[in-house]
């Protein structure tokens, strides 16, 4: 009696982890990863997926421990089209590796597009992370098939190139339209995406603190604005130039007249100040707030 009392707790509980999906009909919004860099939060790194009628088609962002949340969602490797990248920190980029090993595994036969941002003299750019990894001369060598089209699908990576401040569409067809905008994270290369599907805009800001302004670009009537909370209102010096406060949060949030907001990338410091920081986004925006955690789904 014991022992099948055990089995089906176990049962249940394997079904829980294996399945929380998000629903299977319209787009949704699922946070795989809510944290930041550090080892101690108990959450995975910044990384989120896209749904659409019960399919992963967009994975923006792969921080380290996001596919282990992937595969909690019982999402098919196979569906996912796009992986968009905000920039190339270890706590965004980190899991790429574990995705594509893992599609051998999983019979994929369509090719998988990578966008993300140029290089510079601290970070190279998109095309030349991906041939370090997986290049002949790479740190995984021996997944280079996947690079030089000779595997069953081929990993195509694309720099993303501005020559000014202004968005730019990259993807436009009948499932979805992506546009990307450069952000400032300090001397990092970086991208704000939008992702419209379903007409539903999805804004995702990546680290950033707006000293350029140009995510009011894409953040425009946002069904969910995705921004990074990942220092409190009073952080100055080297954290403020990579990051943007609560309060640069809120006013975005509500110039652009954004419909619901996200808070992700939560890093301890942040964390400690949650009421502190809602207050504050609170005295420009109105609409509805989430602190994101590691699984939640939001339906725009």
């Amino acid at each position: 009696m014991i022992r099948n009392i055990f089995f089906l707790l176990f049962f249940a509980c394997y079904i829980s982890i294996s399945s929380a999906n998000c629903g299977k009909n319209g787009v949704w919004l699922q946070v795989l990863g809510s944290g930041g860099p550090e080892l101690a939060d108990n959450r995975a790194s910044s990384s989120y997926l896209i749904w659409h009628d019960g399919k992963a088609k967009l994975l923006i962002d792969i921080g380290s421990g996001s596919m282990l949340q992937l595969e909690k969602t019982g999402a098919s490797i196979n569906d996912i089209e796009v992986v968009l990248l905000t920039h190339l920190h270890v706590d965004h980029s980190a899991d790429l590796p574990a995705l594509i090993k893992a599609s051998f595994f999983t019979g994929r036969t369509d090719d998988l597009l990578i966008y993300g941002p140029n290089g510079n003299a601290m970070m190279p750019s998109t095309t030349v992370f991906i041939q370090t990894l997986f290049g002949p001369d790479g740190a995984y060598r021996y997944l280079s098939s996947y690079l030089d089209g000779s595997d069953t699908y081929t990993v195509k990576p694309y720099d993303i190139k501005f020559n000014n401040r202004q968005a730019q569409i990259l993807l436009d067809n009948a499932d979805y339209q992506i546009t990307a905008v450069p952000t400032h994270h300090g001397p990092i290369p970086a991208i704000a995406w939008k992702v419209k599907i379903a007409d539903k805009i999805f804004v995702f800001s990546g680290d950033m603190n707006n000293d350029n302004n140009t995510l009011i670009q894409v953040a425009n009537n946002a069904d969910l604005l995705i921004a990074h909370h990942a220092i409190p209102e009073s952080t100055t010096g080297a954290a403020r130039n990579l990051h943007m406060p609560p309060s640069v949060i809120g006013g975005i949030s509500a110039e652009a007249n954004v419909k619901q907001l996200v808070l992700s990338h939560h890093m301890q410091r942040s964390l400690k100040q949650k009421d502190n920081s809602h207050a504050e986004i609170r005295k420009k925006y109105k609409g509805p707030v989430y602190f994101a955690n590691d699984m939640q789904c939001i339906q725009p």
